[in-house]
């Protein structure tokens, strides 16, 4: 099987998937986009409103500051993938509990082994919690290992959440900022 059948079979596993209370208050759940071949994933946290009513990942305000990091390393969203963690959305956006990461890890593992990225870049603490933990990498707060690039299998490197850009404009120059670490893997 390719890729593209591959990731349609995660597609249907998890459009029928009722592992955790979740799926009970989902319109759609959050799969995936992006390039099936992809060197580059990006791996958010959970589905937000836009999101779940669309299907679409970082398609909101997130999504569009997602999009202007990407065009200012020269990349756009069809040369990467992006997923997250959990495909359904958590009631009022709230954090992702540890049991649901546990009951829908299963889903993004194997979307990355599929993709087989040559770079994971995690997008906020839990899909950074969760990639480190995954890696074998010691926990770290986001604040001190944000932009920083591991070694491990693959390259992994965490980053804040689009989100923090839109409550902390000072952030939106660090994340700038440790996103032009990917121009140099990226070529």
């Amino acid at each position: 099987m390719n890729n593209e059948e591959q990731l349609k079979k995660i597609k249907e596993e998890v459009l029928s998937c009722t592992n955790c209370p979740l799926y009970k208050e989902r319109k759609l759940p959050v799969i995936g986009q992006g390039n099936h071949n992809a060197k580059i994933i990006f791996i958010g946290e959970a589905p937000g409103a836009k999101e779940d009513a669309t299907g679409v990942p970082f398609c909101g305000r997130s999504g569009d500051f997602l999009n202007e990091l990407l065009e200012h390393i020269n990349l756009k969203r069809e040369d990467v993938y992006i997923a997250n963690i959990i495909k359904c959305r958590p009631p009022h956006n709230r954090d992702p509990k540890e049991i649901e990461i546990d009951k829908c890890k299963k889903f993004i593992e194997r979307q990355i082994e599929i993709i087989n990225p040559k770079i994971i870049c995690s997008l906020g603490r839990h899909s950074m919690n969760f990639m480190m933990k995954s890696l074998g990498i010691d926990p770290q707060p986001i604040s001190k290992v944000h932009g920083k690039v591991f070694e491990k299998r693959r390259l992994f490197i965490p980053f804040y959440h689009p989100a923090v850009a839109i409550y902390n404009s000072n952030t939106k120059e660090i994340l700038k900022k440790d996103f032009e670490i990917l121009k140099d893997y990226v070529n």
